[in-house]
C-alpha cells in the first residue's frame, strides 16, 4: 500500500487553480484556522504568505502545471486534522477576501476524509514536513495524482444527507 497524501484535489478546484496559476503564476494553499475567512484553504501567490518553522506542509498537489501547488497548515490545526485527509473542492459564491478566488465568483471549499488504521500506520512512518525542515530542502514522498474526479470520489456523502425541502 502506497502512502496515501494527506492532501488532494477535486478535478474542478484543479481547473480553477490552473486558470490562476496561468494569471498569477505559482500558487500555495494554506489551510485557514478560522476567523475572518473561516475555515477554507487560503490560496496565495507563492511566498505570499510566510510559513512558519512549525507549520505543516500537507502535500504538493500535482496538478499538471508548474513545480505543484503546496498545501500547508499551522502545526496546532494539524495536531487536530492529522487522521484525516484534506480534499481541496471548488464551490459557487464568494471565496475569502485575501484568497485569489475571490474575483471569479467560486470560493475553495475544504473537505475531509478520515484515513484508514491501515493508512494512519503507513503516515505514522512518514512523519510530515515541517516550515523549517522544508526551507532545509526536506520534501514530503511524493504520492502521484493528487487530482479526484469530485469530491464525493474522496469524501462520500452519506445517502439522506442531501439537501431536502421541507414543507
Amino acid at each position: 500500500m502506497a502512502v496515501p497524501s494527506r492532501a488532494l484535489i477535486t478535478a474542478p478546484a484543479a481547473d480553477l487553480l490552473r486558470r490562476l496559476q496561468d494569471r498569477h503564476g505559482p500558487l500555495m494553499f494554506h489551510q485557514s484556522g478560522g476567523c475572518c475567512d473561516g475555515s477554507s484553504p487560503m490560496c496565495y501567490p507563492d511566498g505570499d504568505f510566510i510559513v512558519g518553522d512549525r507549520d505543516i506542509l500537507l502535500s504538493i498537489l500535482d496538478v499538471g502545471d508548474g513545480d505543484g501547488v503546496p498545501v500547508w497548515i499551522s502545526g496546532s490545526q494539524f495536531e487536530a486534522w492529522k487522521h484525516t485527509q484534506l480534499v481541496i473542492d471548488v464551490v459557487p459564491g464568494r471565496g475569502g477576501g485575501f484568497s485569489l478566488e475571490s474575483p471569479e465568483g467560486m470560493r475553495f471549499l475544504s473537505r475531509g476524509r478520515a484515513f484508514t488504521a491501515a493508512e494512519n500506520a503507513l503516515l505514522d512512518e512518514h512523519p510530515p514536513v515541517t516550515g523549517r525542515r522544508f526551507e532545509a530542502g526536506e520534501r514530503p514522498v511524493a504520492t502521484g495524482s493528487h487530482i479526484v474526479a469530485e469530491a464525493v470520489d474522496a469524501c462520500p456523502i452519506p445517502a439522506g444527507r442531501a439537501a431536502q425541502v421541507h414543507d
